[in-house]
C-alpha cells in the first residue's frame, strides 16, 4: 500500500505518566484514533497499534504508541515501519518539544534531535533522521526546575484549559502533512500566533 502512513505518538507507558507533558505525543495519536474510529491493541512490534483510513478513499493510517519508554522509542517505531513496509518519508512522529512555547505546533522533516532522546533513538533505529515530526510545544521549565521533573509532571490547571485545542492542532497537523505535504502544512501551522 503506497498510501500508508505510520504516525507514532511518543510517551512513557503506564498510568503514572498518562497525563504528563512527555506524553503529549501519545495523547495526540489517541485523538487521531478517536477521529478515525480505530482502537489500539497490542501488536508484535512492541507497540499499541490502531489502523484505519483518514477518510473514505484517503490514506491508510497506522497509529502507534510504543510500549517502550520515551528514550527507547526507536526499536518499536522501526519495527512497526518494517512490519507495515513504510518508508521513513511516510513516518510522522508526534512528540513534546521544550524549545517551543506551550500551545504551539511546529513541523519539520529531518534535522537534529535537539536533545530529545526519543527522536535520537528513532533516528538511530531507522538509520536516518529523515522522518516527519510534529513538534508539540510544552515550553521551558519555570525558574530552576529540573527539565526531567518538568516533562514528567502533569500540565498546570491553566495549561489543561488549552490542552484539548493543542492536541487537536497536533492531530490536524499530522493529517495536513499527509494531505497537503510538509511545506503547505508548515505554512498553515507556522503562520499561527
Amino acid at each position: 500500500m503506497s498510501d500508508t502512513w505510520l504516525i507514532a505518538g511518543l510517551g512513557n507507558p503506564g498510568a503514572r505518566y498518562e497525563e504528563t507533558r512527555h506524553n503529549i505525543g501519545e495523547m495526540a495519536v489517541q485523538e487521531l484514533a478517536h477521529r478515525i474510529g480505530a482502537r489500539f491493541a497490542s501488536h508484535r512490534t512492541n507497540n499499541q497499534i490502531a489502523e484505519g483510513w483518514e477518510r473514505p478513499g484517503g490514506a491508510k493510517l497506522v497509529l502507534a504508541k510504543p510500549h517502550s519508554y520515551m528514550n527507547t522509542s526507536g526499536g518499536p517505531v522501526a519495527a512497526a515501519a518494517k512490519y507495515f513496509n513504510i518508508a521513513p518519508a511516510r513516518i510522522i512522529v508526534l512528540h513534546d518539544e521544550l524549545d517551543i512555547p506551550f500551545d504551539t505546533v511546529r513541523l519539520k522533516n529531518g534535522g537534529g534531535h535537539g536533545g530529545h532522546n526519543g527522536l535520537r533513538d528513532i533516528a538511530k533505529a531507522l538509520n536516518t533522521p529523515d522522518f516527519n515530526r510534529v513538534r508539540i510545544g510544552i515550553g521551558r521549565p519555570p525558574g530552576q526546575m529540573d527539565v526531567a521533573n518538568f516533562v514528567l509532571s502533569p500540565f498546570t490547571k491553566t495549561e489543561r484549559a488549552n490542552l484539548g485545542a493543542l492536541i487537536a492542532d497536533a492531530a490536524d497537523a499530522a493529517l495536513e502533512i499527509i494531505n497537503s505535504g510538509l511545506t503547505a502544512a508548515q505554512q498553515k501551522f507556522h503562520g499561527r500566533v
